[in-house]
């Protein structure tokens, strides 16, 4: 079953029983304000025993009452704006919805935590061609806690003010800008789920980490940056949204590359068995995402030349390649996302960050540890980058620079992690090293094109077509390569001049 998607773009203002939404055909745009009555709405919030949804600022309901009963779940996206994604009733979690908190959940239960019971008097605010620019509320609240405690009660009133699909978010500031002046207050707490949480006494979801300017706390806020971003890239990846596989597999990279960069301040042996889970996640995602920038630079490709040059039915048999090379790599990825051993990664990701196994340099100033570690990646980059220039063309260097490649985003992930505490030096190294990667990636996707476009090129003959334009496009990518070759000692001695990486 696949969930239904709705972009939710809203603010909340504090209220109290005897609160009246102020008149807002003052606003720039509202010609009227239409009443729609009043409706009953009874929503069960399900979460784990722990809260993990709700440290996520995730919510998954069960509501009836309303033109949108049904499983609704919420992820957020902006501060104000979420992505609703909807399921009709039915008496369990939807599988559709379950899926795309298990990067969340990691299969702990999910268990009905509170019941809010709101009586919403609703107003549309529309323009002058009839048109909705928005729904103002005012929704009068009861929550009762089911879980965590002895069923703990809280009341009380807010106004609610959502976009209407398509909505400018302009609109949303003009209409804050008059609620502020009749004296509404935007509401202190996130959403509904939040207030109840707080104000029922239920247990709460552990706080984040204090800021710690030690070494071992900088390396450990940017561990857990990417671990939640891995969790909020999982969903993407489950709703197939644009270029969130290649999103999720960066995240699994700067987690790897973090664990190595850092030896001194995390123990390897403990971070070891995590970093060799984290590749095999990485690979396969990569299928996903090689073929995904395959298709898109041989579909370029074609797509530049004359069409005289296009020789044979080239554009359907590219179609055909990418359809059934898309669709096994779709397969396999959310395969690895629904296997216990992408779990126990998680879980294992999870306590370790939870128990860090923190070394002596840990307690250290931050600048002096990562500065250390900025520059030793950067000298492991440039044994690799001299490695490879000292081949002569062909396999061998073809290895070597892709090699490289991979050490200059190691060398940049550390650099863009030391940001926060070196600053402009570290945002320049960045710079410097990611225009190294760049002609280094473009390489290593010339070659890698190159081996698909042999193989496109033999299919089309065994098939009686001519293989002509399959060679034009070889010809291209190997000159591309060529190229990206003559480029890099020119882009490499701009990234490694003497006091580099922090000069």
């Amino acid at each position: 079953m696949r969930a239904d998607t709705k972009r939710e773009i809203e603010r909340k203002y504090e209220a109290d029983p005897d609160t009246r939404l102020p008149d807002l055909t003052g606003v720039r745009g509202v010609t009227a304000v239409l009443d729609r009555g009043v409706i009953e709405l009874d929503a069960v919030y399900y979460d784990t025993e722990d809260l993990r949804l709700a440290a996520a600022s995730i919510t998954l309901r069960r509501r009836t009452g309303g033109e949108d009963a049904g499983w609704h779940l919420k992820l957020p996206v902006a501060p104000g704006v979420r992505d609703e994604l909807r399921a009709p009733l039915e008496d369990g979690v939807p599988g559709s919805l379950a899926g795309l908190v298990r990067a969340r959940t990691r299969g702990a239960p999910l268990v009905p935590l509170v019941r809010l019971r709101s009586r919403r008097d609703v107003r549309h605010l529309v323009g002058g061609d009839g048109a909705l620019l928005a729904e103002a509320s005012t929704d009068t609240v009861r929550a009762e806690r089911l879980a965590g405690g002895d069923g703990g009660t809280a009341e009380w009133t807010e106004i609610e003010v959502e976009l209407a699909d398509d909505g400018d978010p302009a609109f949303l500031d003009a209409v804050d800008k008059r609620l502020r002046k009749k004296g509404l207050k935007p509401s202190r707490a996130a959403s509904k789920l939040a207030r109840a949480l707080r104000d029922t006494g239920a247990p709460t979801a552990a706080p984040p980490p204090a800021k710690d300017a030690t070494a071992g706390g900088r390396v450990l806020a940017h561990l857990r940056e990417q671990a939640d971003k891995l969790a909020t890239y999982d969903a993407a990846v489950r709703r197939d949204l644009p270029d969130s596989v290649h999103r999720m597999r960066v995240a699994t990279r700067r987690l790897r590359s973090a664990f190595s960069t850092y030896r001194k301040v995390l123990d390897p042996a403990a971070t070891g068995p995590v970093a060799d889970e984290l590749k095999w996640l990485a690979r396969e995602l990569g299928v996903d995402r090689d073929q995904e920038v395959l298709t898109e630079r041989l579909t370029a490709r074609v797509d530049a030349l004359p069409v005289t040059l296009l020789l044979g039915p080239v554009r359907g048999r590219l179609r055909a390649w990418t359809g059934a090379g898309r669709a096994a790599a779709r397969e396999r990825t959310l395969a690895a996302l629904d296997s216990d051993r992408y779990t126990a990664l998680l879980d294992s990701l999870a306590a370790l960050l939870a128990d860090p196994p923190l070394r002596p340099a840990a307690r250290k100033d931050a600048s002096a540890v990562l500065a250390r570690a900025l520059r030793k990646d950067h000298d492991r980059l440039a044994t690799r980058v001299d490695r490879a220039l000292a081949l002569p063309a062909g396999h061998d260097r073809d290895v070597a620079l892709h090699e490289a490649r991979k050490a200059a985003k190691r060398a940049r992930y550390a650099a863009e992690a030391a940001v926060p505490v070196l600053g402009g030096p570290a945002r320049r190294s960045v710079k410097r090293v990611k225009a190294v990667q760049k002609v280094l990636g473009d390489h290593q996707d010339s070659v890698v094109a190159r081996d698909t476009l042999r193989d496109l090129a033999v299919q089309a003959h065994l098939s009686g077509e001519t293989a002509f334009t399959w060679g034009l496009l070889y010809g291209q990518e190997e000159a591309c390569g060529t190229e990206r070759e003559r480029e890099l000692p020119e882009v490499w001695a701009r990234a490694s001049r003497p006091g580099r990486p922090l000069a």
